[in-house]
């Protein structure tokens, strides 16, 4: 499997400049108030990129009063819908003219591949913050036909400060998923972004504000989770939350939330995500959708097809159509074109994927193909399958957020249907079928919030993205993502005289 690690070491784009490394508070990059810094690493080396300033308590409480100055008396909730969306889209304007820029600090960063980001990553981003620019004058409330001798009807207000947790995995899809909502409801925000992936946020934070979006409503906090993070959920002047990240930490924020001021939360949690492949499905296609559905990124993709179940008469041609194919993929620097998979995020990543993969050994599982390490530099894996997997063993049942596919076989259609909703999980689920029949009555009786027919990974700013069960609940993505940000208000006033109600 040498050909995999073909492209591991080698050099072949420039590094991008560092060029922002401080917190962004108030309109304004400033060092932290205790003065530490700590390192990010490119996970292609092992090697440090950057010292970033270390936010707090400290340095939370200095942005959120920043956020709460330009919500309370700044002009961003004041302005028409109009007109901050054509600020909006001016700020889409400048991030169209660093895409190139961007991407690079998302793989250096992230290990995200350079092609998929200049191509598919950044231009979704953009994509998602033009939607919502021309969705800011578009927020309006309704007339309400009441039964006694009054009017009625409802304004939509932005809900206030809101603090944005983003993960490390898709840093800048991220980071506009969440904030161009928000922006277009009027809101002022915190956004901490993982302390892994730190490096494009302060980078569109410098945009914005090029873009003339006024001082304090975006403000960006580098830190870890168990101190920006928590200072964050738990600040009483925070009026919500939106996180994105695992089940066990949603938990912490919901706690948070729950113990200072009650905001709302909104979560979008982890996923195992089932890949459902019928006898009718034409096989190529569908090995062609479970690879994609589970390596692309590296496998850290909280919808990844993680567990895949063919159907018992194409099982076997599917197997080794399987092995083949993941013995294609080519592995290396996420700065070559050629490369199809880049490392994990960091050493933690790449070793708990590793644990894992000895772990579905010790559970019984065959490994088909992978299952090792990639190089002897950066933090590489082997696109890794199972066979023989079982429900209850834990690589079928927890999150690996690795290239790590379980494949299992189903006889009959109510099988399939009891085998994918076997889990705590509900984020996305894939079917293959020619068969509409099919497709219909399994699309309605898996439970998860997305559900992909014939395709995989068919995400758009138009339809709203979430989770069932302890995937989460809320919506991003969607004129559903913008009602996170606001408030109804009721308005009442009598009629007198009136020839009709």
């Amino acid at each position: 499997m040498d050909n995999l690690c073909s492209s591991n070491g080698k050099k072949s784009f420039k590094l991008p400049e560092i060029k922002f490394t401080k917190l962004f508070v108030n309109g304004q990059f400033v060092d932290s108030v205790s003065g530490k810094r700590f390192e990010t690493v490119n996970p292609a080396t092992g090697e440090v990129i950057a010292k970033v300033a270390e936010g707090g308590e400290e340095d939370i409480d200095l942005a959120v009063k920043a956020a709460r100055e330009a919500f309370d008396h700044g002009r961003w909730p004041r302005m028409s819908g109009f007109e901050r969306g054509r600020i909006m889209s001016k700020f889409a304007d400048l991030i169209e003219q660093n895409l190139e820029e961007l991407a690079a600090l998302d793989s250096v960063d992230a290990g995200k591949l350079l092609a998929s980001g200049k191509t598919v990553d950044i231009p979704h981003c953009l994509h998602i913050l033009r939607y919502y620019a021309g969705a800011a004058d578009k927020i309006h409330g309704e007339t309400l036909k009441l039964a006694g001798e009054y009017q009625g009807y409802t304004l939509l207000e932005p809900i206030g400060v809101v603090g944005h947790i983003i993960p490390w995995n898709y840093p800048s899809t991220m980071f506009l998923m969440k904030s161009s909502p928000a922006l277009a409801a009027g809101c002022t925000m915190v956004i901490k972004p993982a302390e892994q992936t730190p490096l494009s946020a302060l980078f569109y934070a410098h945009l914005a504000k090029q873009a003339g979006i006024p001082d304090g409503v975006i403000n960006v906090v580098n830190g870890f989770g168990r101190t920006a993070g928590a200072a964050l959920c738990s600040h009483m002047d925070v009026d919500a939350i939106s996180f994105t990240g695992s089940t066990e930490t949603g938990r912490l924020v919901m706690e948070a939330a729950a113990r200072s001021n009650l905001k709302t939360v909104s979560l979008e949690l982890g996923g195992k995500s089932p890949l459902i492949i019928f006898d009718d499905a034409d096989v190529d296609m569908a090995v062609a959708l479970a690879r994609i559905a589970i390596f692309y990124n590296k496998g850290e993709i909280c919808v990844a097809g993680s567990r895949v179940y063919v159907q018992e008469g194409i099982y076997d041609e599917f197997v080794r159509k399987a092995a083949e194919s993941a013995k294609s993929w080519v592995v290396g620097d996420p700065f070559d074109p050629n490369v199809q998979q880049g490392p994990q995020v960091d050493k933690t990543q790449f070793e708990r994927v590793l644990s894992y993969i000895e772990l579905g050994k010790t559970e019984g599982a065959t490994l088909l193909t992978g299952g090792r390490r990639c190089g002897d530099k950066g933090y590489y894996i082997e696109p890794t399958i199972f066979t023989d997997v079982k429900e209850e063993m834990r690589i079928a049942q927890e999150e690996i957020f690795g290239p790590v596919m379980s494949l299992m076989k189903f006889k009959t259609i109510e099988e399939a249907i009891e085998k994918a909703n076997a889990t705590r999980y509900g984020l996305a689920a894939g079917i293959v079928t020619k068969d509409l029949n099919t497709a219909n009555r399994v699309t309605r009786s898996v439970r998860a919030g997305t559900i992909w027919i014939n395709c995989y990974f068919a995400f758009d700013p138009g339809c709203p993205f979430g989770g069932y069960k302890m995937s989460g609940f809320g919506r991003d993505l969607g004129m559903h993502a913008i009602n996170k940000y606001l408030q109804v208000k009721s308005v009442v006033t009598p009629l007198h005289s009136s020839p009709w109600l």
